[in-house]
């Protein structure tokens, strides 16, 4: 009798043959010693599409919604008809006894396999081959110690969830608010949320009011310290003519000795943020290069969630990162671990370890490699080296130096014991663009209290508060990593798996919600007004990380699938009725409407009315409520701001809907000629608009 094995992909196929000796190519297979292997080439099988249930869900109407399937169909993916016939002839041959579930070790390669499987209508035992390295020996290993199929029921019933919900509230939540407002507007279990967060901080950069501050500096001759950051720059300009030329003292030296540990290994989240960082890369980019040195051997199972390995697998680290630092010229001297016991932790790891190179690796012609490919080897090998080396120690130095009258302060580091810093420092000088340092301080002098300087040079130093960065691709993945996690235990907190976070990305931008501009993610128009007209249910964190943390409980069998999939119906069907007809508030954002000077155009949102709730939308002459019964206005001809030599301009009205307030550090005074630093509260009445004064800092009450 023969073994039938089901890989993913063609190329995972021919590694696994090789191994078990199907040395015969047919058709679709490979063959040979007792075994037939065989593939997917991805997903063959998927969820039918909403008019197979009924001809009318062909179109789109919101009186035929919810679409809630009582028994789920499905097709088979155009061009793939053919494999999945060599599969169904190969799982029907009566000399095939057992079929082998070789598909990724994961929530998606189960699905994959057992799609076919039940498409093909096969009865047949299942084995699971569950192995975290393509390795010739790991693959050995992994068809010694085959598990029964029934083991990762659980998992496969998971990943039906996931499929079911995330078709369901799709289908109707798209087809919902696209009827409503007459343009498609694509919603997501998972990318709605994820959109919520960019378009977050698109409105608080809206909102964000850059002031000036003004830094008095001292000058010793050997180092620079600095003063209080000062809004007022007259205030400055006296600090700076106090100082100048004087004396200044060394009131006190405090330093503290600090160690920085080792970094964990990388898990995929973390890996897909620190390409992006240093190489620009997309997180999808990441996860291809990534899948593609696992199916050549090089490293292990790139979708893990875990940063640690297993303790059995201590014995071989030092000789592994021995090796892997022989291959990065800049790692000399470094493949001498120092504590690989920190790397173990068998309550830390589920599914797969962390991602680390394999033996294959350091015999790899690095120079062979497509460019992509050999920059994530190089950053695995490296967070290899690192993690297990010594701790970086330092002592900082905090001097403060009375002048004048004032206090300024100067910081340094001196550093005691380099540690896994000095490899990582080599690494970043074979960069072209070094990143930013978090770390980087001057080298103070040796000094000590009662040392005087004389004569000391003062200036001021001019800056300005910055707005919050647009995400990049590593601080969204991070922010969808620890989506939730202030309203839910950590365990529930999190928007998608590592695995799926890439493709949310992707079709964000495919889509149109997303621009995708050098390193940053920016929110279209379209993207920003499809959060506005969303209710909270579907766009919220909160309600998609319960659920991911509900599938986990599906997956350790703790919370059963039928119970999990009774709760997103639920949350449809309310969401349909009480959506009846679209908002009279945010009806004109999918409209083009006639602008005053009769031009075809569409009017800017710049928040929400204090009074109501409803668009406020820039109009020529102020900032006006969008629903037709609210008087709401902020008029841009304002006395009030025309007193104080201001304009109430978009930015600023939006930093009044937002916050409420609004900081100037340089208002008109009309009674002294001069200016002053003040904060202006938005105080609405529900008639009437007012505005006042606060002095008591940057936007405290007064």
């Amino acid at each position: 009798m023969f073994k039938l094995v089901i890989a993913e992909k063609p190329s995972v196929a021919r590694a696994l043959a090789d191994v078990l000796g199907a040395k015969e190519k047919k058709e679709g297979c490979y063959c040979g010693s007792g075994w037939i292997v065989s593939w997917c080439v991805g997903h063959l099988v998927e969820l039918a599409h909403a008019d197979a249930y009924d001809e009318r869900f062909a179109k789109w109407r919101r009186e035929d919604l919810p679409i809630l399937p009582a028994k789920w169909k499905y097709n088979v993916r155009e061009g793939k008809k053919a494999q999945l016939s060599i599969l169904r002839t190969l799982m029907n041959r009566s000399d095939v006894g057992t079929v082998i579930c070789a598909t990724d070790a994961g929530r998606e390669g189960e699905l994959i396999f057992r799609l076919v499987y039940e498409q093909c209508k096969c009865k047949k035992p299942i084995q699971r081959l569950w192995i975290s390295s393509m390795e010739e020996n790991a693959i050995r290993r992994g068809f010694d110690d085959l598990r029964p199929g029934a083991d990762y029921e659980n998992l496969y019933r998971a990943a039906l969830c996931r499929s079911q919900a995330d078709f369901i509230v799709g289908i109707n939540a798209t087809r919902l608010f696209s009827c409503l407002y007459g343009v498609t507007l694509n919603v997501g279990r998972v990318q709605t949320p994820t959109l919520a967060l960019l378009v977050q901080r698109e409105q608080e950069i809206a909102a964000f009011q850059s002031a000036p501050f003004y830094t008095p500096e001292i000058d010793t001759g050997d180092f620079t310290a600095s003063g209080e950051r000062l809004a007022d720059p007259q205030a400055a300009e006296i600090v700076r003519a106090a100082c100048d030329g004087q004396s200044a003292t060394v009131r006190s030296v405090d330093r503290e000795k600090k160690t920085t540990a080792p970094p964990r290994l990388y898990d995929l989240t973390t890996l897909q943020r620190e390409a992006n960082r240093l190489f620009g890369f997309t997180a999808q980019q990441t996860l291809d290069y990534a899948q593609s040195l696992y199916e050549k051997r090089i490293i292990s199972y790139p979708r893990t969630d875990s940063r640690f390995l297993t303790s059995d697998m201590e014995a071989g680290i030092p000789g592994l990162i021995r090796s892997v630092a022989a291959i990065l010229p800049f790692a000399e001297g470094s493949g001498l671990p120092a504590d690989v016991k920190r790397l173990m932790d068998d309550s830390k790891v589920t599914d797969h370890h962390a991602l680390i190179p394999t033996p294959e690796a350091a015999r790899a012609d690095l120079t062979a490699l497509p460019a992509g490919e050999r920059d994530v080897l190089v950053l695995i090998a490296l967070r290899l080296v690192c993690a297990a080396a010594n701790p970086h120690v330092f002592e900082t130095v905090t001097a403060v130096l009375d002048c004048g009258n004032y206090s300024f302060t100067a910081k340094g580091k001196t550093i005691i014991e380099d540690g896994w810093k000095a490899t990582e420092r080599a690494f970043f000088a074979t960069l072209r663009e070094r990143p930013e340092s978090r770390e980087d301080a001057a080298m103070l002098p040796d000094l000590t209290v009662g040392q005087g300087y004389h004569p000391i040079a003062a200036s001021v130093k001019e800056g300005r508060t910055s707005p919050p960065r647009r995400h990049s691709e590593d601080t969204l993945l991070s922010a969808m990593e620890r989506a939730g996690a202030e309203n839910m235990p950590d365990e529930r907190k999190g928007l998608g798996t590592p695995a799926t976070r890439a493709g949310i990305i992707e079709r964000l931008v495919s889509s149109g919600l997303v621009d995708r501009k050098a390193k940053q993610l920016i929110p279209t128009e379209k993207g920003m007004n499809l959060i506005t007209v969303l209710p909270d249910t579907v766009k919220s964190p909160m309600l998609t990380a319960e659920w991911e943390h509900m599938l986990g409980g599906v997956e350790r069998g703790e919370v059963s699938g039928n119970a999990f999939m009774e709760g997103v119906a639920a949350m449809t069907r309310e969401l349909v009725e009480a959506y009846p007809a679209p908002d009279p508030a945010h009806a004109a954002l999918f409209a083009a409407p006639v602008r005053e000077d009769g031009k075809a155009g569409r009017s800017a949102v710049v928040g929400l009315c204090p009074r109501c709730g409803f668009n406020v939308v820039e109009h020529p002459k102020g900032f006006l409520c969008s629903s037709r019964v609210c008087k709401f206005i902020l008029w841009k001809d304002n006395r009030f701001f025309a007193a104080k030599r201001k304009k109430l301009d978009k930015k600023t009205a939006a930093a009044l809907l937002f916050e409420g307030r609004v900081f100037f550090s340089d208002l008109y005074s009309e009674r002294t000629g001069r200016t002053y630093a003040a904060t202006i509260w938005l105080e609405d009445t529900g008639d009437k608009v007012n505005y006042r004064l606060d002095f008591s800092g940057r936007g405290g009450a007064s």
